[in-house]
């Protein structure tokens, strides 16, 4: 069976979609054959060079005319969070499967429909999945399966941070993820939503209630010129920043344990800096982004006088995903997790089943995300997730 992609944006995240969609069938065995059809954006000349730079065959302006083609089999949505619901309920009530970059949406309405509109798509086998990619970083699939071993027993404490320092320059130009009306919210849903989804997957747990500040360091900045990457170039005058630079808050887990989150664009120094720490009463496992193909692990259980956080390097074949590339101990990067995104989607929908992050989980996340703005908006108040979602991920 051959699989037809349309994907519909092409900006950074086009840009690690397309590298995945195109390696991934280069070097796994996939159970379908892989097509990149066509990318959509509305501007034709820009649209047009993304498809030539990245290997689809086709380019397009009209997001509805691709999706009512008869010959896509799969949607990959990687636009504003502003445009995601509308998208892929489109797509998932034309019969396409959905690939949906995170957050999933911009508010939980939003999401709930989108959830909605999977669990009725997935009743007539069509598939979704949200693309919470550092999933399949392998050391943090490795991450997941060994707390669900129970090497770290249970687990008390976790410590996620997602800090970035982009923004620190109070010239950087007002680009669309500044702007609350497309990117639903700043620093909380861009980079925080990984660590919440991260919490939740490693642990299988939920987070229940929580309790953080949101802030906005710098207010005001010059409205956007012409230019590419994140945001572009200043031009003329300023804007308001609209969403929040900075959150930082604290999450209960349904098994009682406690998390401390940071996710903040300001962090003088830090690129993409991704750190969580799982902290259990056997021991604790630690996992950094920029040290992506290892793991720190300490083992209360050995002798007193050998314990300590010692490395596990995550390369071996035995290890997820690691076989279908090199020999153990040639490292892979960022851009391999979406190579194994694709991989899961296209597995799941050979096999008939639902991929994960669903987009249930998806919505737990979102719900998450609320939470954190009304105690923001409440002095910190503690507020309860809402709680009509998978008890465990």
């Amino acid at each position: 069976m051959t699989l037809r992609v349309a994907m519909i944006g092409y900006g950074f995240m086009g840009a690690a979609h397309s590298v995945g969609w195109r390696q991934a069938p280069r070097v796994f065995d996939l159970p379908d054959t892989v097509e990149m059809a066509v990318v959509v954006g509305r501007n034709a000349e820009a649209v047009t060079a993304a498809a030539a730079q990245w290997g689809w065959a086709e380019s397009a302006t009209d997001w509805r005319e691709v999706i009512a083609r008869d010959d896509i089999d799969i949607v990959d949505i990687v636009t504003p969070g502003d445009s995601h619901a509308e998208i892929a309920i489109a797509a998932l009530e034309a019969g396409k499967h959905v690939l949906c970059e995170k957050p999933l949406a911009n508010t939980v309405e939003e999401a709930e429909a989108m959830a909605d509109a999977a669990a009725r798509a997935a009743a007539r086998g069509v598939r979704s999945m949200v693309g919470f990619t550092y999933r399949r970083v392998p050391a943090v699939t490795f991450l997941r399966d060994l707390v669900a071993e129970g090497v770290v027993g249970r687990v008390q404490q976790v410590r996620a941070a997602y800090r970035q320092d982009w923004l620190v320059d109070p010239d950087m130009p007002l680009a669309w993820r500044l702007q609350k009306e497309h990117a639903g919210s700043g620093a909380l849903g861009d980079i925080g939503a990984h660590i919440i989804d991260m919490t939740q997957f490693v642990t299988g747990q939920s987070v229940t209630a929580v309790s953080g500040t949101i802030e906005t360091i710098v207010k005001k900045r010059p409205l956007q010129g012409s230019g590419s990457g994140l945001a572009g170039t200043a031009g003329e005058g300023f804007g308001e920043v609209t969403v929040d630079d900075v959150a930082i808050f604290t999450g209960r887990l349904d098994g009682g344990g406690l998390v401390s989150f940071e996710a903040t664009r300001f962090a003088t120094g830090r690129k993409n800096a991704l750190t969580i720490e799982v902290s259990g009463d056997k021991g604790a496992l630690a996992f950094d982004l920029e040290d992506l193909n290892s793991l720190q692990f300490y083992d209360r259980t050995s002798p007193e006088d050998r314990q300590g956080f010692r490395k596990i390097l995550v390369t071996d074949g035995s290890h997820p995903y690691v076989a279908a590339w090199w020999p153990a101990g040639h490292m892979l990067g960022y851009e391999h997790g979406f190579s194994h995104q694709v991989v899961d989607l296209v597995t799941a929908i050979a096999d008939g089943t639902d991929p994960h992050p669903s987009f249930a989980e998806g919505l737990s996340v979102q719900r998450v995300l609320d939470a954190v703005e009304r105690s923001s908006e409440h002095e910190s108040a503690w507020v309860r997730v809402a709680a009509d979602v998978p008890a465990s991920i």
